[in-house]
């Protein structure tokens, strides 16, 4: 998976997104406020076609309308506005047409400046994009790869927001917890990441283990100029990815991985690796 999985475009242009604080929004007056925001904004650099063909399969979403914007259009966004969350959806939709047994899941996890009217135009925008691959909500351990190869579904679609409840093809929030850490130290996070494992729901529930490190106030100030990429992602990749590799899939184990920037190491490709130590066990239990 990728966190903040759009933010590869941001737009410089646009006004400071309502995730954001009144003081961000006063400062953001000033043009070189937005470059650095820019800087401290953009986790990604691969659009969702080049993190598709890498391998990433879990995309964690932030939307908002654009206040004052005439119309219901939905964005993208985190700290400033990405593209058209229907561009966005399109482009999944056109990997999907190409790849018929490949499968993803869309977890819409923050909204800004919606209304009831706002999501019901988001909720019918995803279902004209991807109609008939929408997977309805199931328990979890029936969905395998060969269930929904066989209903020829290929798209789970996580909605943290209570009209979840009225479409049965919006799986609730809470079936996709995704703990987080919330720190700049390295050590701190993987001493997180353990023990969300260990309190791990056992059965009916997926589980993201958000390896990123989170810029705090004082971070990009000390550090406005190089962005988040050179402070802190280039720098601790290397053992965040360690722990990666040493984790193990399954029940008790990791099942989703995100991570910033995720072509700057063999990042999916580790953790798609993963699954051949549960073909392992199975070789070994028959």
């Amino acid at each position: 998976g990728s966190h903040d999985s759009f933010s590869y475009w941001v737009d410089e242009k646009s006004p400071v997104g309502p995730d954001q604080a009144t003081a961000i929004k006063r400062l953001a007056r000033i043009s070189l406020v937005k470059k650095i925001m820019k800087k401290w904004s953009v986790t990604q650099n691969l659009t969702f076609k080049e993190q598709l063909e890498g391998g990433i399969r879990y995309f964690d979403l932030r939307v908002s309308s654009k206040p004052g914007e005439i119309g219901q259009e939905i964005y993208f966004i985190h700290g400033l506005f990405g593209i058209k969350v229907w561009d966005g959806l399109n482009e999944i939709n056109n990997f999907l047409e190409q790849h018929p047994k490949e499968v993803v899941f869309l977890d819409f996890n923050h909204f800004y400046a919606m209304d009831d009217s706002h999501h019901y135009y988001l909720i019918n925008r995803i279902r004209s994009a991807f109609g008939s691959k929408l997977c309805s909500v199931e328990c979890v351990e029936y969905v395998t790869l060969q269930y929904m190869w066989e209903k020829k579904h290929q798209v789970l679609i996580f909605y943290h927001y209570p009209l979840c409840d009225e479409y049965p093809f919006l799986w609730p929030g809470n079936k996709m917890p995704a703990p987080w850490a919330n720190t700049t130290n390295v050590h701190k996070l993987l001493q997180f990441l353990e023990t969300t494992l260990e309190e791990r729901s056992r059965y009916g529930t997926f589980h993201v283990s958000q390896a990123i490190l989170t810029p705090r106030v004082k971070t990009i100030a000390r550090h406005l100029i190089r962005g988040l990429k050179n402070t802190l992602v280039h720098r601790n990749l290397p053992m965040i990815l360690n722990w990666v590799k040493a984790q193990k899939p399954g029940i008790m184990g990791v099942n989703i991985i995100t991570s910033d920037f995720v072509e700057l190491v063999d990042f999916a490709a580790t953790v798609i690796a993963l699954n051949d130590l549960l073909l392992e066990d199975d070789e070994s239990s028959t």
